[in-house]
């Protein structure tokens, strides 16, 4: 039998044997945030120490370096990023002074994201709200949209305190997330593919939704360009998993050439909303979503 060295209260127990050439280990769990190695032959304790809450210490954590892209994802992303440089500079330049004319505290906005494969990273943006802007209503927002067939409206779409001014413009546009140049120059992002989440909304995805992150990261995608805030959570979410499927060179180009004209739809729909034009569907249910299909 396996001795328990006492002061040890243990809740629950699981059996997983390592095996190697001088013993056999037991890892036992004390609790969801402590775990114990305990080796039979020896009979001592080898090992105590703190782990996640979701991830024993048996589980390598997802890796930290940038993920490999594919050489003509790659080569499409420093190419098109090449082209448009001059341009890009002239644009951040005026957005960065846009921010720091319109309210107090840094430019940028930096945050933590889930991207491919799970790995976390950070992720940059202009910033448009204010300093220290309360988040709660931000995740009971995203909450209702995952429980509900509802459209993915932002929650700033009408009116929002918490933005800057401009801010609105700023997040209709996607101007804001010029910033992501450098996360595409890092290897962390690409142009084209699901846009990365916060740490909480990865928590409550499901195994199947999951599958969205077999992607990179991009900053425009196949969602984006097929209706984007008229889609429901779960449209989104089998988008983003149909183009980690068929994801290639000639879809991102196309996807890449109807981003412009995806962005003045989306901002078209939000004046629209502002003036009260936009009539919500009947009983709450999402209305039929017009794809289109690349």
């Amino acid at each position: 039998l396996l001795q328990i060295p006492r002061g040890l209260a243990f809740t629950k127990m699981k059996r997983c044997v390592l095996r190697n050439e001088r013993s056999c280990r037991f890892l036992l769990a004390a609790d969801d945030d402590d775990v114990v190695v305990w080796d039979r032959s020896f009979g001592n304790m080898l090992k105590r120490q703190s782990t996640d809450r979701r991830r024993t210490s048996l589980e390598s954590p997802p890796s930290k370096r940038a993920p490999r892209l594919p050489i003509w994802k790659r080569g499409l992303d420093l190419a098109f990023i090449l082209t448009i440089s001059p341009f890009l500079v002239i644009l951040c330049a005026g957005v960065a002074l846009l921010v720091r004319c319109g309210s107090r505290g840094p430019v940028f906005f930096p945050q933590r994201r889930i991207g491919f494969k799970g790995r976390e990273f950070t992720c940059y943006k202009f910033r448009t709200m204010q300093e220290d802007a309360e988040a709660a209503c931000h995740r009971d927002h995203f909450h209702q949209l995952m429980e509900r067939e509802v459209p993915m409206t932002k929650l700033d779409a009408r009116s929002d305190p918490r933005l800057v001014p401009l801010g609105a413009l700023l997040r209709t546009t996607g101007l804001d997330e010029l910033p992501q140049v450098i996360n595409i120059l890092r290897g962390e992002m690409s142009l084209v593919g699901p846009r990365p989440c916060i740490p909480y909304e990865y928590e409550r995805y499901r195994p199947w939704q999951r599958r969205r992150f077999d992607a990179v990261p991009g900053l425009t995608g196949l969602w984006q360009v097929s209706g984007k805030n008229r889609t429901t959570f779960n449209e989104m979410i089998r988008l983003d998993i149909e183009y980690s499927e068929r994801m290639s060179f000639w879809l991102d180009l196309k996807i890449i050439l109807r981003t412009l004209p995806a962005l003045w739809q989306q901002c078209q729909d939000s004046r629209a909303l502002k003036r009260g034009q936009a009539a919500p569907s009947p009983g709450g249910i999402a209305k039929p979503v017009g794809l289109y299909r690349l």
